[in-house]
This record gives structure tokens, sequence and C-alpha cells, in this order.
């Protein structure tokens, strides 16, 4: 499992500040969308309230939550799936304690720690209350971060709209010159504009971003607890191959179709399941 940039948020992102910032220089002057005291009141009084709604500690996780949106761990099911059913033919062979010598090339400490547990003869139920328990503070961790976003996504255009009533009670404060309604009214508007934009391209999609990196990564380790409770209960290898495929979308098992056959082709042999 690594690390990968995910190049659709960072295109999503650039693709939308382009064709925004391009509409507007096409209309007319940049500078006509740019006011400091709008970014004080939308971008300063969302956060403010996003302090009020969360506690310092969940609002420091943004940083972190924010590169999970960026950066994606990459886990290949097909992988995942290669490995339990080595792992399981070596189980049935030499028994679960010959899996000890596998831990220290496994980097998922999820994995591992399923592992050892087994190793160690802990009764299946409590091997899976454990696990779950685990996957279930970490959806909870996921959910966080994605409540911060939606949070912050909701308030932003609401202080947008404070920031539209502070700058027309200004204006209509100063009636006796006609002159300038035009550009107060422009003013106004901005704060309204920030908020609408930082909602619906920012803080609102994170959010579905991050939600859709947690499902994918919950599943795997769902698959994780599967594989590991049919090697403690010694499951024949290919069943353990099938039993684990429910945890792969169509195109996932076509891939490992694909790679199987390939495999096969390169070594003139069928892949052989150890049935003792």
């Amino acid at each position: 499992m690594g690390q990968r940039m995910d190049a659709m948020t960072i295109l999503g992102i650039g693709l939308g500040l382009s064709l925004v910032l391009g509409s507007i220089a096409l209309g007319g002057s940049m500078m006509l969308f740019w006011s400091f005291p709008s970014l004080m009141i939308t971008v300063g009084g969302s956060f403010a309230a996003l302090l009020i709604s969360f506690q310092m500690q969940q609002i420091s996780m943004v940083v972190r939550v924010t590169k999970n949106a960026f950066f994606s761990e990459v886990g290949d099911i097909g992988e995942l799936i290669q490995l339990f059913v080595r792992l399981g033919q070596k189980a049935r062979r030499e028994g679960l304690l010959a899996l000890e010598d596998d831990l220290t090339a496994l980097d998922d400490s999820f994995l591992v720690n399923g592992l050892q547990m087994v190793i160690d003869g802990l009764d299946p139920a409590i091997v899976r209350d454990i696990m779950d328990t685990e996957i279930a503070s970490t959806a909870t961790r996921h959910r966080l971060g994605q409540d911060v976003f939606r949070t912050w996504g909701s308030l932003a255009p609401a202080f947008g709209m404070i920031g539209t009533l502070i700058g027309l009670i200004q204006m209509l404060a100063n009636l006796h010159d006609p002159a300038a309604i035009g550009p107060g009214m422009a003013l106004a508007l901005l704060t309204t504009f920030y908020g609408a934009l930082m909602a619906n391209l920012l803080f609102i999609p994170l959010a579905g971003k991050l939600a859709i990196r947690s499902d994918a990564e919950i599943a795997l380790k769902e698959a994780v607890v599967e594989g590991i409770l049919a090697i403690q209960a010694g499951t024949n290898p290919r069943i353990l191959q099938e039993k684990m495929k429910a945890f792969a979308s169509p195109s996932q098992r076509e891939k490992m179709q694909r790679k199987n056959s390939e495999q096969v082709a390169e070594s003139g042999e069928e892949v052989v399941y150890d049935n003792a």
C-alpha cells in the first residue's frame, strides 16, 4: 500500500477556478472582484463560527484531513487477495505460527495486528470484536473530518450574506450620494460571491471526496477482517479467494482475472491451491 496524488481533486479545483476567473476577466476588470474586507467577513467570520462548532483539537485535524483529499492511500484488493491466498496456503501446510515470519514484511498495521492476534491464539469472536471496534473508530474519525468541511461549507455562504447586509446598510446610509450607490452595491455583493465560491468549489466537494476515501478504506479493512478469520478457521484458499472477491467491484474482478490469466500464460501452469 502506498500513497499517490489524486489528480481529479487538483484538476477539479484548478478547472473550477480557471472558469470562474476566466469569466471574470472576459467581463471586465479582475480588481472589481477583490475586496479584503469581504474576505475578512467571509473567511474569518465562517472560521470563527467553526471554532464555536468544534473543539480546537478537532479543528487541528483539518490540515491532516485535507491532505487525505489530495493524496490517497493506494490499496489494491487484488494484491490483498493474493496475499491472503498465499498466507492461507502456508497456514494450512505449516500452521498458524509459521505466519509470524511474514509479519515483518507487511506495512499495514491493521493487518499485522489482526494476524498477530490469530497467531497468539485468540478466540475468533474476540479477534472480530477488536478489529470491528478499530474499524468503527476509524470511521468516526473520518466522519469528523467530513463534518468540519460540511459545516464550513454551510457557514461560508451565511457569512457572505451577513457581509452583503453590512454593505447594504452602509450604502443606504449614504443615499445622498447617488454616484456611490452602484459601487457600494457591487462591493456588498462580493461577500456573497466569496461565500458561495468557497462552499461549492472547496468545502462541500472536499467533504464528498473524504467520504469516498473513507468508504474505500473501510471496505478494505472489512476484507482484511474476513481474510484473517478465514485463515484462522483453516478455510480452503480457493474458498477464501472467492469469499474476498465479494469486496471487489466488477471492474476490479476483471482486472484480477486478466492478471491471473497473464500469470498462467507466463508460467504455463495453472494456479494450484493447497487442499490439504
